[in-house]
């Protein structure tokens, strides 16, 4: 009976110990759930959908993550940054953010940040102006979209102010309104800035048709690798690029990363 009874109990407790295991699983299975959640917007905070609908001119507050941002500097005493960030669901580009030296300093890429401003327009780039923000706790990274195939059609602009990637281009003479430099890129769009200091500008083609892309030096500037290897382009080279779609009278993408092949 005693022996019985010690094989009773020893199975109960077996199946005790199961259960809590059990427990445990589930709770860690709701912890990958909360996970799932965390691009969830706070009360009062628009998704990707709502903003993108929104009227020009009209107070929006977004919650993104900083994928990247320009230099900071001070306008009428006023601490300005630029940024561009992005959620799961698309890009803002952030144009003049009021920020403190310090604060511009916190913007590290995967920084969540809610941003409240204004709806904004220039020559087709869709921004947000007069903006404030508060950092919050989250952090996400975007990968690059392949957007190769897109362009050249409407479809492209659908990808605004996300970290894109285009595959195999191949650099041209740069050329504009008709005028070539006889060369693969140029210091602004006419050749008329400083080397290290001014906006790099390339064109690529990709089935007979060319693009004009930036490096933006405000982004990038004369020290990092992306503006050094636009300097070291020869025209012919087949490259792959990586960059914010930023908007000009057209597409004018940011480019921070060249891949020659």
């Amino acid at each position: 009976m005693k022996k019985s009874l010690i094989l009773v109990l020893a199975l109960m407790l077996a199946l005790t110990f199961t259960a809590c295991g059990n427990d445990s699983d589930a709770g860690k299975g709701s912890d990958a759930n909360k996970g799932a959640d965390a691009d969830v917007k706070s009360e009062g905070v628009m998704t990707y959908a709502e903003y993108a609908a929104a009227a020009l001119d009209t107070e929006v507050t977004i919650e993104a993550y900083v994928q990247a941002h320009q230099s900071w500097w001070e306008k009428e005493g006023v601490g300005k940054i630029t940024v561009y960030a992005q959620d799961k669901d698309g890009g803002y580009f952030i144009y003049e953010m009021n920020c403190s030296k310090e604060d511009s300093e916190k913007l590290v890429p995967g920084t969540k940040i809610k941003v409240t401003g204004y709806k904004g327009e220039w020559a087709g780039e869709v921004e947000i102006m007069d903006a404030n923000f508060e950092i919050l706790e989250g952090s996400y990274i975007a990968e690059p979209v392949d957007v190769t195939t897109y362009l050249g059609l409407d479809d492209l602009a659908n990808y605004q102010n996300q970290f894109v990637s285009f595959k195999g281009m191949t650099v041209e003479t740069y050329e504009k309104d008709g005028v070539s430099y006889d060369c693969a890129f140029v210091y602004n769009d006419d050749n008329s800035g400083e080397p290290g200091k001014s906006d790099l500008y390339f064109n690529v083609s990709l089935n007979g048709a060319t693009y004009t892309f930036c490096v933006e030096s405000y982004l990038c500037d004369g020290t990092t690798d992306v503006y050094k290897a636009v300097e070291n382009l020869k025209v012919g080279d087949v490259v792959d690029l990586e960059g914010f779609l930023y908007w000009y009278n057209g597409a004018n993408p940011h480019i921070t990363s060249v891949t020659v092949k």
